[in-house]
């Protein structure tokens, strides 16, 4: 099967990318990962200033995956543009880069575009409209507010001519309504979804398992609320979907491309297996194979042609 497709007026050998907090900047998992055999990845967020991240421990397990609160800990807008792009300019060529974008006010989000738009190594924005674990902004996500995720969107828009994903929440009670929005306001593509809110407790205390109480829910339990977002999105909008959430096996990567989506992202898996993406874009191709599909873009559902 061949994985190659066209999106965002660019070509992407593989629809495999890493997702955002689960490779850094790249250059910190290139010793063990071949980044050049994916379809792209998507950076550890970035805000204006540095950022120290929620009180440890931020990452617990349990049987349906992970729950992490890392609290967007990244060394800042000057430091990634002094010390991560230039790393991915040099490095990474074929596979597609996206800078992952975070804001704790609408307006860090305009001076974020503005600051990075200049530089080279990567091929545009992914808009992190949808973290549950920002407690220094406090209350409900971007993603929630539609006013907010519109002038967001906009705003970015004026700001940049690079593609520009926006990242939504999978505890959206009106998410048709969401992708509209953001379709309306300028998005070439959205990422379905990001992680849920959840909490572990101890059994013994009854304290929260994770430094910080709640955190966000990832792994394969979330693979069904990415499946139905993905699916939902699909009949509100014609922009390319990616999909996220509980993505392993190559039976997961096709139910998201069944569902809508024309690229998927890998990212718990990474952790217990930090080559899960590599071996994704070979089982992919067997898959392929073994059923005579010629092209992975004939089984995305709703692809424009």
């Amino acid at each position: 099967m061949r994985l190659d497709i066209e999106l965002f007026g660019a070509r992407f050998q593989n629809p495999v990318l890493l997702a955002a907090g689960t490779c850094g900047f790249g250059q910190e998992v290139a010793e063990v990962v071949d980044l050049e055999k994916l379809g792209g990845l998507v950076t550890k967020s970035v805000t204006i200033e540095p950022r120290n991240g929620n009180p440890a421990p931020r990452v617990t397990e349990f049987a349906g995956g992970m729950l992490n609160s890392v609290g967007l800990a990244n060394p800042g807008l000057a430091a990634a543009r002094r010390d991560k792009l230039p790393w991915l300019a040099a490095h990474v060529v074929k596979a597609r880069v996206f800078v992952s974008l975070a804001g704790h006010t609408i307006e860090d989000y305009f001076r974020l575009v503005e600051g990075l738009d200049g530089d080279a190594g990567f091929l545009g924005f992914e808009l992190n409209l949808s973290c549950p674990n920002d407690a220094k902004r406090g209350g409900p996500p971007f993603a929630l507010d539609s006013a907010a995720l519109a002038e967001i969107v906009s705003g970015c828009r004026a700001r940049t001519q690079r593609p520009l994903l926006a990242k939504l929440a999978p505890n959206d009670p009106d998410l048709g309504k969401t992708v509209r929005t953001a379709t309306d306001a300028g998005a070439d593509g959205l990422t379905l979804v990001n992680t849920i809110p959840g909490l572990l407790l101890r059994a013994g205390s009854g304290e929260p398992e994770l430094g910080a109480g709640p955190g966000g829910v990832s792994g394969p339990a979330l693979l069904p609320v990415g499946l139905r977002a993905v699916r939902e999105a699909r009949e509100h909008t014609r922009l390319p979907l990616l999909g996220v959430g509980g993505v392993l096996a190559p039976a997961d990567a096709v139910a998201y491309a069944r569902a809508g989506a024309a690229l998927v992202q890998v990212g718990t898996a990474s952790f217990a297996a930090p080559r899960a993406g590599e071996h994704l874009v070979r089982g992919l191709e067997r898959w392929g194979r073994a059923r005579g599909v010629a092209a992975w873009g004939e089984i995305v559902r709703g692809l424009a042609a």
